[in-house]
């Protein structure tokens, strides 16, 4: 039983983001489809979902196609009761659906002013004040699910659950644009990028280039706070360390350079994201780890 998952460019989706996240980090099966959101074909691209017209879009195994993210989100949940998708007790479920829900429906001003971008962070940005109402509106619904699950840090119910997941991109928004909110809540939106999951969504997003760069500001930018500035680097040839591609196990064609040391990869893509961020990686981070010690 493997999911079809139809989303955008990874460095600027918040909704594939998310509907990527419902997946990946409920150990879910999927298979990821491109659709051409920045090359013209997304009409084309969608034609085979109508009459979902949006990312993310989901098709299940029987061929039903959901569309939505709060739709696919409940359609995972029911069809995977055990997974934990949503919190347990049924207090804190009730709240977690609320801001699931209110994300979806509000901060329009945020959304609006601060499209999403993964690739750096821009510096002296000035959010409006409806901006600023937006922000202090979800400061109090998390201050709420914190009082509602007692967690004072880390996931807002205790353990990961959906609503984590739909506000990672909030996160996103809030780090990448130096919008200002509490110190406590600034750590829970670093800790929501640090996610392994989180970080090796944007390294993959970061495999593709843009010109010119979508929502660009006319501001100086300062590199990405989580991952730090990959040392890693595309290299034309081999020989490398290992013969089979860390996360296919097929034979190498591609490699990088870390730290000395050269690395193949199956294919270009296995490669770039792996340069993007190298420590994203754990099948990397391994094999790196296994050669330097033994």
């Amino acid at each position: 039983m493997t999911y079809d998952l139809y989303i955008g460019d990874r460095l600027f989706s918040s909704w594939s983001m998310r509907g990527w996240l419902m997946l990946e980090k409920f150990d879910l099966p999927y298979r990821s489809h491109m659709i051409g959101l920045y090359s013209g074909t997304m009409a084309e691209d969608m034609k085979p979902l109508a009459p979902a017209r949006l990312v993310p879009a989901l098709r299940l195994p029987d061929g039903t196609v959901v569309g939505e993210s709060l739709a696919m989100a409940e359609t995972l949940a029911e069809r995977h009761p055990d997974a934990g998708l949503w919190p347990a007790d049924p207090a804190a479920r009730a709240t977690a659906r609320w801001l699931c829900a209110e994300m979806v429906a509000g901060f329009t001003a945020l959304r609006g002013q601060c499209a999403m971008q993964l690739q750096h962070c821009w510096e002296g940005f000035e959010p409006s004040p409806e901006t600023l109402t937006d922000l202090e509106r979800i400061e109090t619904l998390w201050a709420h699910a914190r009082s509602v699950s007692g967690a004072s840090t880390g996931p807002l119910f205790g353990t990961y659950s959906l609503a984590d997941v739909f506000y990672t991109p909030v996160a996103a928004r809030i780090i990448g644009y130096g919008l200002p909110v509490s110190d406590a809540n600034r750590a829970y939106c670093l800790s929501l990028l640090s996610d392994p999951s989180a970080r090796q969504w944007r390294a993959m997003g970061l495999t593709i280039s843009y010109d010119p760069f979508p929502y660009a500001q006319t501001l100086p930018s300062r590199p990405w706070p989580v991952g730090g500035t990959s040392q890693a680097k595309p290299t034309p040839q081999g020989p490398s360390v290992n013969t089979a591609c860390p996360y296919s196990g097929d034979p190498v064609r591609d490699f990088l350079e870390l730290d000395g040391q050269v690395w193949g990869f199956c294919n270009p893509f296995c490669r770039d994201k792996t340069v993007a961020d190298p420590g994203a990686w754990p099948k990397f981070t391994a094999m790196v780890n296994g050669v330097n010690v033994s």
